[in-house]
């Protein structure tokens, strides 16, 4: 534990930003693992309806810090060509 009065602040800080970030992943992989259910269940038309809700979900992430940005256009890459193959 921090003894420091200014670290105390920063770990009370950065566990509130935790749970935020923690959130914000969860709501992100679980609007990929929705797109790519519907792909494998050969509904390609339903995956696309729900690309937009993981396209904005991915950037939400990318632009808060939790991943980077490359990372997210790859996740957007790679969603997109799952479906254009379905």
């Amino acid at each position: 534990m921090p003894i420091i009065k200014s670290a105390q602040k920063a770990l009370r800080g950065s566990k509130k930003k935790r749970v935020f970030n923690d959130r914000r992943r969860r709501t992100m992989r679980e609007a990929v693992k929705d797109v790519k259910k519907l792909v494998v269940a050969k509904n390609p038309t339903e995956a696309q309806k729900k690309l937009s809700v993981a396209y904005q979900a991915i950037d939400k992430a990318a632009k808060r810090g939790v991943i980077k940005k490359n990372t997210a256009n790859r996740k957007k890459s790679r969603l997109v060509k799952l479906i254009k193959k379905a």
